[in-house]
């Protein structure tokens, strides 16, 4: 899923209203680690974008790049876990294009794992939200929506054949696992900078539930695995008493994606099990 409001800038309106409660908010500034040894193992490529490479866990590498790989996002985790030599290439604000033309090449015949996480910025999911954040009368929510839907439904598929094709002709004996996203929402808004209507907050929930649905099926096609998080994280959506899923952050940048409880308690147990058997 996006990182919210990098690429494309919130309304002026929405920033007025967001800037007095970020002034107020106490949230750090994400630190800069340097990432640890990997230990020597079966090769495991991670690809993707902002849910893959762990933003929102406040913590990043201090690798040279704006990708905000982190330490405590699922790649890292199972890795450790398993054992893997990790080849970390998920970026944030990946789509299919960018992990194609700039993460796909660390995918070889020699890899053994690949986890992929994409989709949600080709749908333009961080337009949707910073649109349906706004108050009713001065958005256009259901519109947003609409779009969205009819890109996953029509456009998308085809994208994901393709990149899914490729990683299967670089890797055809690689065990690879597809991951989808949660849903955000539990029916109420909690933050005093944003305007989500129940009836929004489902309509948001089953346009993740329709990407999750086309990504299942396009990994099936190939022979992938699906990792579905939906069932995971119920109960621990934005506004749940116990969050993996961050609501409205300072900065912006970490609002709406898995915390380090999100990736640790919600991702790494179901991606960890799906990632054996590779000869």
């Amino acid at each position: 899923m996006p990182q919210l409001a990098r690429s494309q800038p919130l309304g002026h309106r929405l920033r007025l209203a967001l800037a007095g409660t970020i002034a107020v908010l106490s949230a750090l500034v994400p630190l800069a680690v340097q990432a640890p040894a990997q230990a020597a193992g079966p090769s495991y490529v991670a690809l993707g974008d902002s849910y893959a490479s762990g933003v929102g866990t406040r913590t990043y590498i201090s690798d040279g790049t704006s990708c905000q790989r982190s330490v405590y996002a699922y790649p890292y985790l199972v890795a450790q876990q398993k054992g893997y030599s990790l080849n970390f290439k998920a970026c944030s604000g990946a789509t299919t294009s960018t992990v194609t033309n700039s993460q796909l090449s660390a995918v070889t015949s020699t890899t053994k794992y690949v986890t992929i996480s994409v989709g949600g910025n080709d749908a333009g999911f961080t337009d949707v939200i910073t649109e349906c954040a706004q108050p009713g009368w001065m958005s256009n929510c259901d519109g947003a929506i609409n779009t969205a839907q009819s890109f996953i439904n029509n456009t998308l598929p085809g994208r994901l054949n393709t990149l899914y094709a490729s990683i299967k002709s670089r890797a055809p004996s690689a065990v690879v696992v597809v991951t989808g996203y949660p849903r955000l929402f539990m029916g109420e808004d909690c933050n005093a900078a944003t305007w989500f209507s129940p009836s929004e907050e489902t309509r948001l929930n089953q346009t993740a539930d329709l990407l999750n649905a086309k990504l299942s099926a396009a990994a099936s096609a190939k022979g992938f695995k699906f990792a579905n998080p939906t069932s995971r994280f119920v109960g621990h959506a934005v506004c749940d008493s116990t969050e993996w899923l961050n609501g409205l952050s300072n900065p912006i940048s970490e609002s709406y994606h898995p915390n380090k409880l999100g990736h640790s308690s919600g991702y790494t147990p179901l991606v960890a099990p799906l990632l054996v058997g590779a000869p």
